[in-house]
């Protein structure tokens, strides 16, 4: 197609981020005629993946202004290498990697999983087991090496108990400890019937909660508080808000294979899915077209009430469609985070014990900074946690023989940046591996829960519909396909079917006969 200008449509979607992807993927069967743009020259949005090369001209544009968006402050560090050591651990080829902007953990109960496998675009994607969990905590001399930036030296990782026989099996835990724990285990299994053991304390912090409702000593907290995920120090993670999430951690488990509960995708986490999801409305008759954004003017958008609502595009194009959809740009100063994306010269093996007999090889590792266990000479009041996502090469996303460190904290500014690389240290030098990890390449950036180009430059109303923000949380939440539905229901009305079930194309059916 040469030019869009004029053209009629019967959807336009605005953005490539994982929302307006899986409602791409939803209308994919409908008949509809369906525009799908991008401002961005790549897919994903906020999701996206990106090869060294790619990173570093994201970067480029971010820091320059000319790319809007959710992200700022990106800076990259490369190591200094010395030629006179051949040996030393190197970078390889651009392509040879596949560096994900906001990756998340995708748990085996997730709605996300069975919509993948009704709509048939399983087959396209391949997920891999997301093994152990682990918990830092500070050696007994950290505090007073913290002003010399060795604070991380002197700490080490444990490993968070998966289930009962875990627990069981851990000889570091007396048996009043393991009888604490076995009663909330006990009781998260079925934590919604059992409403009068915390109703009353759901806003109460939930290590207050552990303690007086279970006794649980304040060594089995930080484990227990790890399965939340939450940005939040222990202190302002409430019981209401972990509950839910650990529940939902641990009857996962087992789904899929013993031992794991949770998978991510191979080749670049999230994004693989926004690319299949886009690959499939293609297939349906869809136009995709990058480096194609709506212009921002007050004036480029007026009804017309024969054919719909019509835009124009930032070259200067117009197209008119029945029905648009973007994201918008509402956001608070709670959705910001920092994060940094670090390459090591390490399989940190060590991080990635096998699951369980006949499970699958485990390709990444979380790894818990719980509040207080990193001190900064900066004084800030209830410091954060850090996450850390650990993927081996087996996901694709670096040569063999290097891992990658996705970490994230909810504090923000230079002071969220040096909480990071804190906890790269201190990973880094916790993990008994020979040689000694070393860090290839990082690059750290704060991201806004903000739609940015994907956002419409007008309010939503009749036939233009907005999805929110993308989601911050380190695990996929289901309520982004809640607004999948909600907005794909308004588009097909009565005619749509059921939500993301498709049967097989006909190409496969041949395949399988």
């Amino acid at each position: 197609m040469e030019t869009l200008d004029n053209t009629e449509w019967d959807v336009l979607i605005v953005g490539t981020g994982l929302q307006q992807s899986l409602l791409a993927l939803a209308l994919s069967r409908s008949g509809k005629k369906i525009l799908h743009i991008d401002e961005n020259d790549y897919y994903g949005g906020a999701e996206a993946a990106f090869s060294l090369r790619e990173a570093e001209e994201w970067a480029q544009r971010v820091n320059d202004g000319t790319s809007s968006g959710a992200f700022s402050n990106v800076s990259i560090a490369k190591p200094e290498t010395t030629e006179s050591d051949p040996s030393a651990p190197a970078l390889s080829v651009s392509r040879a990697y596949s560096l994900a902007l906001s990756p998340q953990l995708i748990y085996a109960r997730s709605s996300l999983i069975q919509y993948l496998v009704s709509s048939r675009v399983y087959r396209q994607l391949e997920f891999l087991a997301v093994g152990s969990w682990w918990v830092y905590s500070a050696g007994a001399d950290s505090e007073a090496s913290a002003t010399s930036g060795d604070a991380s030296r002197h700490g080490r990782l444990s490993k968070v108990p998966n289930g009962r026989e875990d627990v069981f099996q851990d000889h570091d835990l007396d048996f009043k400890a393991k009888r604490s724990l076995m009663k909330f285990l006990r009781f998260i299994g079925e934590y919604e019937e059992q409403t009068e053991l915390w109703e009353e304390h759901r806003r109460q912090p939930f290590p207050a909660f552990l303690s007086e409702q279970f006794k649980v000593p304040a060594t089995l907290q930080a484990p227990l508080l790890a399965l939340t995920l939450s940005p939040s120090s222990s202190g302002q993670t409430t019981t209401e808000y972990a509950l839910p999430r650990i529940a939902r951690h641990l009857r996962s488990i087992g789904v899929f294979g013993a031992g794991f509960g949770a998978v991510i995708p191979k080749w670049g986490g999230l994004s693989e899915i926004t690319q299949v999801s886009c690959r499939a409305c293609a297939v349906g008759g869809g136009v995709y077209v990058l480096g194609k954004g709506l212009s921002t003017a007050s004036d480029s958008v007026f009804e017309s009430t024969e054919t719909g609502v019509k835009l124009s595009l930032k070259d200067g194009e117009a197209v008119t469609a029945k029905w648009v959809v973007g994201g918008n740009t509402t956001t608070t100063e709670k959705d910001t985070c920092c994060r940094s994306l670090t390459i090591v010269s390490s399989r940190l093996t060590a991080l990635f014990p096998p699951i369980a007999e006949e499970a699958p090889a485990p390709a990444c590792a979380v790894v818990i900074f719980p509040s207080g266990s990193l001190l900064l000479e900066e004084q800030v009041e209830d410091l954060p946690s850090v996450q850390v996502f650990v993927h081996s090469s087996d996901t694709g996303e670096c040569p063999s023989g290097q891992s990658l460190l996705y970490a994230c904290t909810s504090l923000s500014g230079e002071v969220g940046f040096k909480l990071l690389q804190q906890a790269v240290d201190a990973l880094l030098s916790s993990v008994d591996v020979t040689p000694p990890p070393h860090i290839l390449w990082s690059m750290r950036y704060q991201q806004q829960s903000s739609s940015g180009p994907e956002s419409l430059p007008i309010a939503a109303g009749y036939r233009i519909l907005q999805f929110p923000p993308p989601s911050m949380d380190l695990a996929f939440d289901d309520a982004v396909l809640d607004k999948v539905r909600e907005l794909w229901q308004k588009i097909v009305s009565d005619d749509g079917g059921e939500f993301l079930v498709f049967q097989d194309r006909e190409a496969y059916a041949d395949a399988d006969e």
